[in-house]
């Protein structure tokens, strides 16, 4: 199928026809967007490639740049725009052009939920040929401000003498230099201001892999060597955390991890009067604001009775578990890192919840052979990896749960397993995106499942 001449006098090819000559990396090519991916690049057709150009929008006229070909697909970056989107807007953030860390700043952020409300439903219908029977409302927080973790890059460039301190660049493993992110909590965003002169400071800084922050009751400070630290290096990082209030974390060669083996973070689950207490290289959900959120909308779609049993697989320090115990007779939470299951653990004591109780099992296989499994369950809450919970969901139905609430971090996984729980019964009675990345095409969803 041909497509029609642009009014700018560009002729786009048929996506058939004879092979494509070879796209050189760096190449430049005008191009007119015609889709968007599902990670909310633009999609362009030219000699029987198709273009993914991140930057772009539907209906826009661009110049792209291209990163990186493989066969028919060309990944490029925006360069220029020639005909504008009305829904374009000027990036918030001086470093977007350059920085791989957000990919929609250009979008309005209205426009994002609905490019990931959108997203969702083509997944659930193209994969599972499923539609829920009610959209809920996108859960959203601030659009900036908002991330309370980040791994920030440190390269030692042995030819410039200098080390590189900043995020990645998009498809790229060059290093933006750079000092400030909006999309950082405040606390996080006063220590990074500082940090690439701190680091830079060193008498070694070839010594450094990488540097994360953290940020819950209090804020962390985690430094990945490569090499020992001398001792006036290690100063001038103790003195920075200290002036920062900001506790220190060393990891890697030649000092134990952590400098201080009692230290920990905690955050707060205000509506239901719990902290959990975390450790850097813990995972917790990077929006706090949103995580409160998500907790509440799980646990009233799950709707948890007093007399019930209710089952938390994936479930992590208790993130979901500790306030269903709020709500339940009793919480069986099950994780796959026993490391993970005895911090869930500590947070019920410390908590003083006493009605959920904590396991750990391979939740990549099916259920089987635990005595938990074979007591049954009123409703089932899952909090799965990327990689979904397809082994799980193979026989949940023999659980007995009439309800079901999946919370998902990627809707193709879980437009897959809806279609398993589909076949066993199980209606898709609601979904929505929750809004975890602002700024960014990351797409998390929750459903709730009803068996009948």
């Amino acid at each position: 199928m041909s497509r029609k001449k642009s009014n700018s006098g560009l002729r786009f090819q048929p996506a058939g026809g004879n092979r494509a000559p070879q796209v050189p990396v760096g190449k430049k090519q005008r191009l007119l967007i015609e889709r968007v991916s599902g990670d909310g690049r633009g999609i362009a057709f030219v000699e029987g490639r198709t273009w993914f150009v991140s930057g772009a929008l539907v209906g826009e006229e661009v110049e792209a740049r291209v990163l990186a070909a493989r066969g028919k697909v060309v990944e490029a970056r925006l360069e220029r725009v020639f005909l504008p989107s009305p829904q374009r807007r000027e990036a918030p953030c001086r470093h977007y052009a350059r920085c791989g860390g957000c990919n929609l700043q250009h979008v309005p952020h209205a426009d994002q939920l609905a490019l990931k409300q959108r997203l969702l439903a083509e997944q659930l219908q193209r994969v599972a040929g499923l539609q829920p029977e009610q959209w809920a409302a996108p859960l959203s927080g601030p659009e900036f401000g908002y991330r309370r973790r980040a791994r920030v890059a440190v390269r030692w460039d042995a030819k410039a003498r200098q080390l590189d301190v900043g995020f990645r660049a998009e498809a790229s493993q060059d290093i933006v230099a750079i000092d400030d992110c909006p999309v950082l909590v405040q606390p996080l965003q006063n220590i990074f201001r500082h940090l690439p002169t701190v680091l830079r400071s060193l008498s070694k800084p070839q010594a450094l892999g990488h540097v994360e922050l953290f940020s819950g009751t209090a804020e962390a400070l985690l430094v990945r060597h490569v090499a020992a630290l001398p001792a006036e290096d290690l100063a001038r990082l103790e003195a920075f955390c200290a002036e920062a209030g900001a506790q220190l974390w060393l990891q890697g060669e030649g000092q134990p991890a952590p400098v201080d083996a009692a230290a920990q973070l905690g955050f707060a689950l205000e509506p239901w009067g719990l902290e959990l207490a975390w450790r850097p290289g813990d995972f917790v959900q990077v929006n706090a604001q949103v995580n409160t959120l998500m907790i509440q909308q799980a646990l009233a779609w799950l709707a948890p009775q007093a007399d019930e049993r209710v089952l938390d697989l994936f479930c992590g320090l208790g993130n979901f578990a500790l306030p269903l115990a709020r709500q339940a007779r009793e919480v069986v939470a099950v994780e796959g890192v026993q490391a993970m299951v005895e911090r869930a653990e500590a947070n019920a004591r410390n908590n003083n919840v006493h009605n959920a109780r904590f396991f750990q099992a391979d939740l990549s296989q099916p259920l089987a052979g635990a005595g938990w499994v074979a007591e049954g369950f009123s409703a089932v809450l899952l909090d799965p990896p990327r990689d979904g919970a397809f082994e799980v969901v193979q026989g949940i139905a023999r659980l007995g749960a009439r309800r079901l609430v999946y919370v998902s971090c990627n809707p193709a996984t879980l437009a897959r397993d809806a279609q398993v729980l589909a076949g066993q019964g199980y209606r898709l009675k609601r979904a929505g995106i929750l809004d975890m990345f602002p700024q960014t095409a990351h797409v998390e969803a929750m459903a709730l499942f009803e068996a009948g």
